[in-house]
């Protein structure tokens, strides 16, 4: 079923695009500092295969950070909750995403939850595989299936971008490898990071993983269960109590649905047991959010009563 334009998605696109203005691409990543700050589009995917969207959904851009959660629901699958939370935990931060602070004061050195750049570093260690290319395609295979498209790829000069200023990362790898959080050659991990944060769709794919996370792992499409609800219940926890870098209390006052958002712009909804949401605007606040997607999902919530509180 093709998406649909939406008029009333329309009018709220317009609204929560003068806010553009007020927000800046991710320039310290080279190929995200290209992208045009006054993009902004929005793909909202239904259970029954209905789809609506306003603004170019079919303009494609990195999953960034927002590609740890769903690493985080591959790494469940693979080891286990008691493995993942032995070496990474389950609290928020009020830290920014990139922040080494808290791993200096706790006692065991583990991060602090999976949505900051130390925890996800950790959870995509955890990948099994022969080599970093075939931990990349388990991923990437898992990735798909949730977007219901084979032809998704990494966008190999982000990825690149990002391997080649990934100072701060490699930093918070040798500090976890010090306290044996992490075993493997940093960089082989920080190589599998990149590419992982590369991975690359539009809007519309965005809103399908979004929805099954929403449908508690299940697609309705198939009826098959991709992640298991307990899984998926987890993830979505931590996609409200810390998906939103550490604006994710304000989030769940204002906006109050699970989300996950990533550098590039992009911010994956997911309205449980209703739909899930995609949606790009590459002009961030200080925080790191998609400046004009927070107030497009604040309108939309407001108009709609959408949040779970």
């Amino acid at each position: 079923m093709p998406c649909q334009s939406d008029d009333e998605l329309n009018v709220l696109v317009k609204e929560a695009k003068k806010y553009t203005k007020d927000g800046k691409v991710a320039d310290y990543i080279p190929a995200l500092g290209r992208a045009n700050p006054h993009d902004l589009s929005i793909a909202i995917q239904f259970p029954n295969g209905q789809c609506i969207s306003a603004g170019d959904i079919d303009r494609k851009f990195t999953l960034q950070s927002i590609s740890k959660v769903i690493s985080l629901a591959f790494v469940l699958m693979d080891r286990g909750q008691s493995y993942v939370f032995e070496r990474v935990g389950m609290e928020p931060t009020g830290d920014p995403f990139n922040s080494i602070a808290k791993l200096e004061t706790l006692s065991p050195a583990k991060p602090l939850n999976p949505m900051i750049n130390a925890g996800a570093l950790v959870v995509t260690h955890m990948i099994k595989g022969n080599g970093i290319n075939e931990r990349f395609q388990r991923l990437l295979s898992f990735i798909r299936e949730m977007a219901s498209d084979s032809s998704i790829q990494y966008c190999e000069e982000v990825a690149q971008s990002e391997y080649n200023t990934a100072y701060l990362n490699r930093a918070l790898c040798y500090f976890l490898k010090h306290h044996h959080i992490i075993e493997e050659d940093v960089e082989e991990l920080i190589d599998l990071y990149t590419k992982q944060c590369s991975i690359e769709m539009n809007c519309l794919e965005l809103a399908r993983i979004g929805m099954i996370f929403a449908m508690d792992g299940m697609d309705p499409e198939s009826g098959k269960q991709i992640i298991p609800v307990h899984i998926a219940r987890i993830c979505k926890t931590f996609m409200v109590t810390c998906g939103m870098y550490n604006a994710s209390g304000e989030f769940a006052i204002k906006i109050g649905i699970p989300a996950k958002s990533g550098v590039s712009g992009g911010i994956m909804g997911a309205v449980p047991g209703k739909f899930g949401i995609g949606i790009f605007g590459p002009a961030l606040d200080e925080k790191g959010n998609s400046i004009a997607g927070i107030k497009l999902l604040e309108l939309l919530s407001k108009n709609y009563q959408l949040s779970m509180f």
